[in-house]
């Protein structure tokens, strides 16, 4: 292994499949972005592509390649610690690799259907091979059948792995947790002719396997995260681990209670789900918190900038976005006159990017580090590190400056459509062409480019970071795998 010089053979079976993951969901971030520009120029010019590739085509192109770049994000992240906190290669590579195939190729046929066949009959046809019409995932019903089989297939590496192997708290918690993906996303496959029984059960999976499945496996993979780039105490990450598990059965289940207030649920679920819906973040950022204040004892080394400054980003992020942004508008008082307005969006874009986004670009650090012969990425870099300073700071600032935009657009339709037109049909048009909606969504365009140059810039120094530094990576204080040490396993791998 030679620092500096990228060669595939510098990473392990596993960490060579989630090097695949993580190049298809940063072509699926681009992809995002690119159509989310699209459907922002769109609110501005109704007119722009009309008939050719519609508003509703590019939203939904939009969200759901940021749903599925995320999920090939956490399977990387998975693929790349399970074998050092087990200890041994991956359980059934083969398997897994001929799985990444499958699912990418089942991917890009999905969105090239979407983009050819944008309207037609609802039908039992269109279900299964077009689209299922549910917002977030429209997939049609082959390709969630497919989803299934490769959560499963993942399951199985993931699980055999550290079963056969070490188990950690942190794969015990990733292999419980796994269930749960696996088996909430079955919630949303059954169809009600009901629209309330319908979007009951749709709600479980946008709710439950998002912000409680999704929530918990990211608090494996910064736990992970912290260990190797910080050299936190295991013990410290895994009992704030804990304390996330235990709490989503309170933040993730009771707070799904707040969507209940459209569906005709009793009152009571409005309060409970309000209130508990605004903890989800909290463990992830005492976890950060707590590390970075002990790491004070070994004078704060770390091994990759990069990856740390994008965690330290996650936790924050997590905490606005998914808990103040959401708690905003959660209790039934206030929702009724926001839900489904901008306030939305802006809650959406601020807590996926915060939540989810910003971890998965911390592990496309760790693998350009891995892949380089694990090169110095520490302090002292090339140019002083500003492709990935800059590239971080206008992530941040476009997504936030976005968050705000919305939020303003948002306010309007709260007051005009809702307050003072009663949400009809005058009241939704009124808002719409109301000035104060117009310069929010101008401001939303302003911000989305900021974010795709941030984008482009971080794709600019995946590719080129630590590429000629002749430097090895410092290893840093502390470290958690010492206390496994302690307790009589085996330490573990490189």
């Amino acid at each position: 292994m030679k620092p500096g010089v990228s060669e595939i053979s510098n990473l392990s079976g596993g960490q060579q499949l989630a090097l695949k993951y993580f190049l298809v969901a940063g072509v699926l971030f681009g992809a995002q972005l690119f159509f989310g520009l699209l459907a922002g120029l769109q609110y501005l010019r109704p007119e722009f592509l009309y008939g050719i590739l519609d508003f509703s085509t590019n939203r939904m192109v939009h969200i759901n390649a940021m749903v599925v770049w995320m999920l090939f994000g956490f399977i990387g992240c998975a693929y790349w610690l399970i074998e050092d906190e087990s200890g041994i290669p991956v359980v059934g590579l083969k398997l897994g690799n001929l799985i990444f195939w499958v699912f990418t190729t089942a991917v890009a046929v999905v969105v090239v259907v979407y983009l050819f066949v944008q309207i037609g009959p609802g039908t039992d046809t269109t279900i299964w091979f077009i689209n299922e019409g549910r917002e977030y995932i429209e997939a049609p019903r082959w390709a969630d059948i497919g989803i299934v089989v490769c959560v499963l297939v993942f399951f199985f590496n993931i699980a055999a792995t550290a079963l056969k192997g070490r188990t950690t708290g942190i794969t015990g918690v990733l292999i419980l947790d796994l269930i749960a993906l696996a088996g909430l996303y079955l919630a949303g496959m059954v169809y009600f002719t009901n629209i309330s029984i319908d979007q009951y059960w749709w709600w479980w999976v946008i709710h439950l396997w998002v912000e409680a499945t999704w929530e918990v496996l990211v608090g494996c993979i910064m736990a992970w995260g912290l260990m190797t780039t910080l050299g936190a105490r295991r013990k410290i990450v895994q009992t704030w681990l804990y304390i996330e598990v235990a709490l989503m059965f309170g933040s993730g289940i009771l707070g799904l209670g707040h969507h209940y207030f459209w569906i005709g649920t009793p009152e009571y679920w409005f309060s409970i789900g309000g209130f508990f819906s605004a903890l989800e973040p909290i463990p992830l950022v005492a976890m950060v918190v707590h590390a970075i204040y002990d790491s004070g004892t070994h004078r704060f080394t770390n091994s990759n900038h990069p990856a740390l400054g994008w965690l330290i980003a996650h936790a924050f992020g997590n905490f606005f976005g998914a808990g103040v942004w959401g708690f905003m508008h959660t209790l039934p008082q206030i929702n009724l006159f926001t839900h489904g307005t901008q306030w939305t969006s802006s809650h959406g874009h601020l807590a996926f990017f915060g939540a989810y986004a910003t971890i998965n670009i911390a592990f496309f650090y760790l693998a350009a580090q891995k892949l380089r012969g694990n090169v110095w990425m520490a302090g002292e870099l090339a140019g002083n590190g500003w492709r990935w300073k800059w590239s971080l700071a206008l992530l941040n600032i476009g997504v936030v400056g976005m968050t705000m935009a919305l939020l303003i657009s948002g306010y309007e339709q709260s007051f005009v459509e809702r307050a003072i037109e009663g949400s009809g049909w005058a009241g939704y048009f009124a808002a719409q062409n109301h000035p104060w909606f117009i310069q929010g969504m101008v401001w939303r365009m302003a911000f989305g480019w900021i974010t795709l140059a941030g984008y482009l810039l971080m794709v600019w120094d995946l590719l080129t970071i630590g590429v000629g530094d002749s430097r090895a990576a410092i290893v840093p204080g502390g470290g958690g795998d010492a206390v496994l040490e302690e307790a009589g396993s085996a330490p573990a791998t490189a």
